[in-house]
């Protein structure tokens, strides 16, 4: 395979253009974030924006602006607005908003200190695992791969460029008429088995009141069977971390298998990232708990049980928004977060714990996702792994880039919080979970999440740790896009017919126009937040 790159060594985030460049945009990918989670309550995927913004900058005819034809220093540039979007918005305002909503308005520090510092750690641990068994570059991580279409589409032209531009098209029209493209794209890509129970659990979500009379989401369906998959999918983590690697099939159909010696991340260094995750979560749930003041509102026993159970639930909470993300490139962090929340009442910790709680645990999650997706699209810039070397630097300056990035939006929150509580402008998820704390947790929705948990296990127990079908169905079930599961089940069928016609010979082109899709309707998003926010 021909390499992706001609450069021979990658560019650094710290030349100074690079550095003073990647920090305007990480303060524009913030603003964004924050301005529309806050208006409209979703953070959009600003990185194919900041894919065109570097293609543009490479076209302006200053000398200093021509080293941004490459497409390892455009990858940096996307990778820095995106990781200032989410990590501002999904990774700080949202948790900080929710003490706030609650009117603990002295919490809002203390949490800000935790969500950043859980933030920071969640990045770090993606670096560590990314192209490891638990998760492999080589999975579909659908956003990166549409990232970096386009912008190997403005690098080398001709047929790749011509798909792409009809793909994007295509989405954008789509989009406009309510049809979720990213759904349809991600069919033509992923697992098939894994994005068809996405697309079962989306179909439930949706027509579970006119075909059954009965809500999913209301009677706590959907957080049991993610409760039960997520589970199992921890167990199932835990075996691929510790055991010994066996040489033969693997279990997904459609893609052969994968030994250690293709990965670039050890297992050693997986297994030790994980050991030291899990130990700075339990350092930042203490202290978010003893600078929050809940030391005294619990008992020695109540407030040790509460460290314990936020750091082990911020490490599953982030390990399940991460496989979510990989096979379907969507999170259901809001979610997840709510099902840590649930728990929390039912232990029976008192209001100002289960704010932090929910805050902690609400951090996790979205920065290890969209590092996911920045970190996929460098691996194909890159040639797809060829050159080990070359990736693992490029890799390490992306990871730095994040880092950079991550900083910016800490101190755009900071600087900007205040003025957004004001004008009682909070993120609306928030006051699902205040809502949910003050009405109190009942043995009724206990009874329904212990008892959809099994279907949940499994289903992950059938699927297993690669197709992952489980944590897929229950992602269907906690979205609400209409129609999003026609997109995706009439993708997949699309997909099934011309590979049997094509006999294989159209899987790159797909593709290719699948990343059209996916790109149109980021893109149709993120102008139709725009349009919406300054009405």
């Amino acid at each position: 395979m021909e390499k992706e790159h001609n450069e021979k060594k990658h560019p650094s985030i710290f030349e100074p253009f690079a550095l003073i460049l990647n920090i305007i945009t990480g303060i524009i990918g913030a603003i964004i974030g924050m301005q529309i989670v806050t208006t409209l309550g979703v953070t959009p995927n600003t990185a194919i924006i900041g894919a065109l913004v570097a293609m543009l900058i490479a076209r302006i005819p200053v000398a200093i602006l021509k080293k941004y034809k490459s497409v390892h220093r455009q990858n940096l540039v996307q990778t820095s607005i995106s990781s200032a979007t989410f990590g501002a918005a999904n990774s700080l305002l949202i948790p900080i908003g929710i003490p706030f909503a609650m009117g603990n308005k002295e919490l809002v520090v203390p949490m800000l200190i935790g969500a950043a510092l859980a933030m920071f750690v969640d990045a770090a641990l993606l670096y560590k695992l990314f192209d490891s068994k638990l998760f492999p570059a080589r999975e579909t991580w659908a956003p990166g791969v549409a990232t970096a279409e386009s912008i190997l589409a403005g690098d080398k032209g001709g047929k790749r460029a011509g798909l792409l531009g009809v793909g994007t098209v295509i989405g954008i029209i789509g989009s406009y008429f309510h049809i979720s493209m990213s759904a349809f794209g991600v069919a033509f890509i992923g697992n098939i088995w894994a994005l068809a129970m996405f697309g079962i659990g989306l179909m439930l979500r949706q027509y579970s009141v006119p075909w059954f009379n009965a809500d999913v989401n209301a009677l706590y369906i959907a957080h049991g069977v993610m409760i039960g998959a997520g589970i199992v999918a921890l167990i199932q983590a835990c075996v691929l971390i510790f055991s010994k690697q066996k040489k033969g099939a693997d279990v997904a159909a459609d893609k052969p298998a994968v030994d250690d010696s293709s990965l670039t991340r050890p297992i050693k260094e997986a297994r030790r990232a994980l050991g030291l995750g899990f130990a700075a979560y339990l350092i930042i749930a203490l202290l978010i708990a003893i600078i929050g003041g809940i030391v005294t509102k619990m008992s020695l026993g109540m407030f040790l049980g509460f460290i314990i159970f936020a750091a082990f639930a911020a490490f599953v909470h982030e390990l399940i928004v991460g496989i979510a993300a990989m096979h379907s490139g969507w999170f259901p962090a809001f979610a997840v977060a709510f099902i840590t929340l649930l728990f929390g009442m039912m232990i029976g910790f008192p209001p100002v714990a289960l704010a932090l709680l929910a805050g902690f645990s609400a951090a996790t999650g979205p920065a290890f996702a969209d590092m996911g997706y920045d970190l996929k699209t460098g691996y194909i810039l890159r040639g797809n792994g060829e050159d080990r070397e070359f990736e693992l630097k490029g890799r390490k300056q992306q990871y730095i880039t994040g880092m950079i990035a991550f900083g910016v939006a800490l101190l755009t929150v900071i600087v900007t919080y205040k003025g957004y509580f004001a004008q009682n402008l909070v993120p609306p998820i928030d006051k699902v979970y205040v809502s949910t704390i003050k009405a109190g947790a009942s043995p009724e929705i206990a009874l329904q999440l212990l008892l959809w948990a099994i279907p949940g296990a499994i289903f992950q127990l059938i699927g297993g740790p690669k197709r992952q079908i489980g944590v897929l169905f229950a992602t269907g079930l906690l979205i609400s896009t209409p129609n999003a599961c026609w997109a995706v089940l009439v993708g997949i069928l699309i997909r099934i017919i011309v590979l049997k016609v094509k006999k294989g010979e159209a899987e790159s082109s797909m593709s290719i126009l699948a990343a059209g899709f996916i790109a149109g309707d980021a893109l149709f998003s993120f102008f139709n937040s725009v349009f919406k926010m300054r009405k």
